[in-house]
């Protein structure tokens, strides 16, 4: 049976990529799927073959996905509370436009959450992350804490996992106004909202995550959804060919700039100087948000706007990023040593599970030079590195084999679809 699904983007291609991937895999299973995002999005969109709808009332671009994250409180209520009522109202409206089954709505986009279930249709939640909802005995999304594994290690997760919740609250009184002009009921908690999904989808490995406690009924791990964006794709028409001579015998690397704009030049620039104190040969890609010609490079750094990651990788010995999801998991299934310095977002929760499992190394955004040359030395030198990075990403390589994504998806809209045709069945009261 084929079923119409709607999925909802947000900010940048970091985001929109694993949208993208679920969108092939429902339609490589015969259903149709459309996606809505930021205008600017729109080319990447149809370029991979999805009808597209833009958000009309919410905000885009930058005043959607503000650069500045200093200030966590201000940047909640610019980006997910003060426009959930805008959000909501799109949603609506494309629910009504097209015939919608079920929604699949980024796991940030709250506004987008309420508005699905405002339109009555079943809905999931993405997180092509690791878990944005708190989990027991599992660090927050953001702080960078490690596993528990002593009682003041728990206490400290549980303190900063109250946190959280604490400054989300903040705003509950918002979200609740907001739920009440739908007509929905109130909440309790803002990560009630994550309750109501009928499917909360964590985009990630398992076997990458650390471990919870225990995890909510619609909970489901449906592997990582990796995708080539287009704009890098379309760099290399032909296959990938190698800065490098092959003869050179010395270690590779991949530095890869975040594709979202957070204010990274500085520190792009710092990760490509300090590889002219190491023995090797390295390609640095800009991303879409850096001019290349601002810039500079040693001799042995190529540096370029961007190329595909997968074919690179196959070529390098190291990687080097922000710790986005995506170039931590892909590098991963390449068998790689990472050193990662996070800036924000989920960064330091994939740099603290890639150090905390052996796989690589983290430093602060704002490390020297001299730091990043010596972190970049363990990694190629210590061979330990490299083999629990190859372990762990054959484990990772099986859970995207193993990917329910679909099943879930189709499940929801199925039980959607059958209520709506039981709701018809049922007769009409006459009045007396």
């Amino acid at each position: 049976m084929s079923y119409h699904f709607l999925l909802a983007s947000w900010g940048t291609l970091g985001n929109l990529s694993p949208m993208l991937t679920a969108a092939r895999r429902l339609h490589r299973h015969g259903h149709h799927a459309r996606v809505m995002a930021d205008p600017a999005m729109r080319s990447e969109i149809e370029a991979s073959g999805f009808e597209f709808a833009a958000w009309r009332r919410a905000p885009t671009g930058v005043a959607a996905d503000p650069v500045d994250v200093s200030d966590m409180q201000d940047f909640l209520r610019r980006a997910i509370f003060d426009p959930a009522p805008l959000y909501a109202a799109d949603i609506r409206h494309e629910v009504g436009r097209m015939p919608t089954d079920a929604v699949l709505v980024l796991d940030a986009l709250f506004g987008g959450a309420l508005g699905a279930e405002a339109s009555g249709v079943p809905f999931a939640l993405l997180s092509p992350h690791v878990s944005l909802r708190p989990l027991p005995g599992m660090p927050p999304v953001t702080g960078g804490l490690s596993q528990p594994r002593t009682p003041d290690e728990r206490a400290e997760v549980d303190a900063a996992n109250a946190r959280q919740a604490e400054t989300l609250n903040f705003f509950l009184p918002d979200l609740n106004r907001t739920r009440a002009d739908l007509g929905l009921p109130l909440l309790g908690d803002v990560f009630d909202l994550f309750d109501r999904a009928d499917r909360l989808l964590l985009a990630t490995s398992q076997a990458f995550d650390f471990q919870a406690d225990a995890l909510p009924d619609n909970f489901r791990y449906v592997g990582p959804l990796l995708d080539v964006p287009n704009w890098s794709r379309s760099l290399q028409t032909e296959a990938w060919r190698a800065p490098w001579s092959a003869r050179s015998g010395r270690p590779r690397a991949l530095i890869a700039c975040s594709t979202g704009a957070q204010g990274q030049r500085d520190m792009f620039q710092r990760m490509i100087d300090a590889m002219e104190a190491v023995e090797i040969d390295a390609i640095a890609t800009a991303g879409p948000n850096l001019d290349v010609a601002d810039l500079r490079a040693p001799k042995n750094v190529h540096l370029i706007r961007g190329a595909p990651h997968d074919l690179v990788m196959k070529d390098v010995s190291v990687v080097i990023s922000q710790g986005g999801h995506g170039t931590t998991i892909r590098s991963l299934i390449n068998g790689l040593p990472q050193l990662i310095l996070p800036m924000g977002r989920d960064q330091a929760a994939n740099a603290a599970r890639i150090e905390a499992k052996g796989a690589g190394l983290q430093l602060p955004p704002t490390a020297s030079e001299a730091d990043i040359a010596a972190a970049v030395n363990r990694l190629i030198g210590e061979p330990q590195f490299k083999m629990t990075a190859r372990l762990l990403g054959e484990a990772i390589k099986a859970d995207i084999d193993r990917s329910s994504l679909v099943d879930e998806m189709e499940a929801i809209a199925a039980a959607g679809r059958a209520a709506r045709q039981q709701a018809k069945k049922l007769p009409v009261r006459k009045s007396a």
